[in-house]
């Protein structure tokens, strides 16, 4: 598995020779991010203080049939130039490189790439924005990940197979969420998010209380990211079940923003800047076996990885108050649920192997092994099974 670092991190927010795990600590975040109804009727407005006048827009074929005339008409009564480019669906070093070079062929050079879409799209115009050396603009149509706000893109083989992450020198320049977008999505996005979002508190936590423990900008954790993630988790909580009903009747209320802020702005600062750990991990290793990365979203897949997480890191009271909440609104708890049978061990061994190469899994504060992690994993399917079988699965069922 290949890490493609344009430039490390570390290099720019550490001291030359620092000890990086007692030495610096680093936040970054977007420089603005705009969120509510109707905000996808100002973008070209928002775009002006980027500043941009002519815009690279990058959405998918269904995206610019969903959404492109209202978008690019907007733009377009603002003074905004465009040319269109259509995303092909996988965030891979190919696809960016595809883009980069329809980009470049059209004249006069653009100043801004916009990104609108799900979580493949947004990564994969960071990737060209910063081989094209313009700012990016995200405009994310579902609420299904953290990846907005971040400087980083998880970058994937042509496959579907997670391959490593790329780092970039500047966050995106805006980020601009419109919550009637969102809530016309299937809920199924939403509560998806909710998994990668839940998970940015736990994972940041067990940065923070380990005193080797990395972000990924290569520095320690700051006290702000960590209430960050703190607040997300206590949104979802509070407001997670509500919200998904809200977009069930495609209704924009004050529970549906909180859980979109909370999956994209606050999930987003706080993974960057507070840390990942198992949970992360164990999702990306999920990502070699094709029916989880064909059939499954990513926040379904660290919705198993935190449990994992918490059942390693022996938090067994959270891990059931972690797995309740998924039931609740209907994320996966146990593997049957993502299609795989805690009796075949073959699928699973190559999962942990390819968690165990991802250095994140150093962030846990004790030694993780592939064994103890297959082991955590078979727990947590245990805890599952048994959650399922107290609170039922409707909600699950429901979304799939």
């Amino acid at each position: 598995m290949a890490i493609s670092e344009p430039y490390l991190p570390q290099d720019i927010f550490a001291p030359a020779g620092s000890n990086l795990s007692t030495g610096s600590r680093a936040l970054i975040a977007p420089p603005r991010y705009v969120q509510g109804k109707g905000v996808m009727e100002n973008l070209g407005r928002y775009l002006s203080l980027v500043p941009s006048t002519r815009a690279a827009v990058l959405m998918s074929a269904g995206g610019m049939k969903r959404l492109g005339d209202q978008i690019l008409s907007g733009l377009h009564a603002s003074g905004i130039e465009t040319i269109e480019v259509t995303f092909q669906g996988e965030c891979s070093r190919e696809e960016a490189e595809r883009i980069v070079a329809v980009v470049r062929e059209t004249s006069p050079a653009v100043d801004s790439l916009v990104a609108i879409g799900g979580g493949k799209c947004i990564d994969t115009g960071k990737c060209a924005a910063a081989r094209l050396g313009v700012p990016v603009v995200i405009c994310p149509t579902l609420a299904s990940n953290d990846a907005p706000c971040s400087a980083l893109s998880a970058m994937y083989l042509p496959n579907g197979v997670f391959e490593g992450i790329e780092f970039f020198p500047h966050s995106p320049a805006l980020v601009a969420v419109d919550t009637q977008i969102v809530a016309d999505a299937p809920v199924r996005y939403l509560v998806a998010g909710m998994g990668d979002a839940l998970s940015t508190w736990y994972e940041a936590r067990t940065c923070m209380e380990n005193p080797q423990g990395l972000n990924p900008l290569g520095t320690r954790p700051t006290l702000a990211a960590n209430a960050l993630g703190e607040l997300c988790a206590r949104i979802l909580y509070e407001h997670g079940e509500t919200a998904a009903a809200a977009v069930q009747r495609r209704e924009v209320t004050d529970a549906l923003e909180r859980v979109v802020e909370a999956n994209t702005l606050l999930s987003g600062i706080g993974f960057e800047s507070g840390g990942l750990a198992v949970s992360h991990a164990v999702a990306q290793g999920l990502t070699v076996i094709p029916r989880c990365h064909q059939e499954y979203l990513h926040g379904e897949m660290v919705a198993i990885g935190l449990l994992t997480q918490l059942v390693i890191e022996k938090r067994d009271a959270e891990a059931r108050q972690v797995a309740e909440f998924f039931a609740k609104v209907g994320l996966p708890i146990h593997l049957e649920q993502i299609g795989l049978s805690p009796r075949d061990m073959a699928p699973l061994r190559p999962v942990m192997e390819t968690a165990m190469m991802l250095p994140i899994v150093l962030n846990e504060p004790f030694a993780v092994t592939e064994a103890s992690l297959l082991e955590a994993c078979q727990q947590a399917h245990a805890l599952g099974k048994d959650v399922a079988g107290r609170v039922g699965d409707a909600a699950y069922r429901g979304l799939h």
